[in-house]
């Protein structure tokens, strides 16, 4: 499994968020070993946005980041303790907007299976794994329509062990899966 993300996220085709926004940037990242696992982090309770959710490490782009690359990393370093020099990074995907009107980008990155992470109280209350492969045998759960930006969609939706995975960040683990494994799971009508 961790080949086909090798192979097939290097050809990933970016596509446009033409809305001008803040800017912020998560880094995916997934264990380098041959069943991957995807590293996640639940948010503090005590955050302004997004308390008690599950996410990504990220945040907003400093005015003192090169680019949204540094942002992803820098942020991963100051949530999770995760070194940028212990990240592979594979792919930039496409951005996607938030419901607090924030232009998101993330990054995929590897990491060893056994690095080591250490939450920021502050910022994060946990930090899980889930397997790739849970996301490849367990189809999301979808809502009823709505419309954000001018798109009819549905939102997706996983549980695992206890948590709900939703939201930006739902939607980027199916832009990974429908990319790198051929999922094909719309959330367009």
């Amino acid at each position: 499994m961790i080949d086909t993300l090798r192979q097939r996220l290097p050809n990933y085709v970016m596509r446009e968020l033409a809305q001008a926004m803040p800017e912020a940037a998560v880094l995916m990242p997934f264990t380098d070993e041959p069943d991957p696992h995807l590293i996640l982090t639940v948010r503090s309770a005590h955050m302004p946005t997004h308390a008690g959710e599950v996410a990504f490490p990220g945040g907003k782009r400093d005015p003192g980041d090169i680019d949204l690359l540094d942002t992803a990393l820098r942020e991963s370093e100051e949530e999770v303790g995760l070194s940028r020099k212990e990240v592979e990074v594979l792919a930039e995907l496409s951005p996607l907007a938030s419901r607090f009107g924030m232009k998101v980008t993330p990054f995929v990155g590897l990491v060893a299976p056994d690095v080591s992470l250490v939450a920021e109280p502050g910022e994060i209350g946990e930090i899980f794994r889930v397997p790739l492969s849970f996301f490849l045998k367990t189809p999301p759960e979808l809502t009823q329509k709505f419309t954000f930006l001018g798109r009819t969609m549905r939102m997706p939706s996983y549980d695992f062990e206890g948590r709900r995975i939703w939201g930006l960040t739902a939607f980027m683990i199916l832009d990974v899966l429908n990319h790198a494994y051929d999922t094909n799971i719309s959330v367009e009508d």
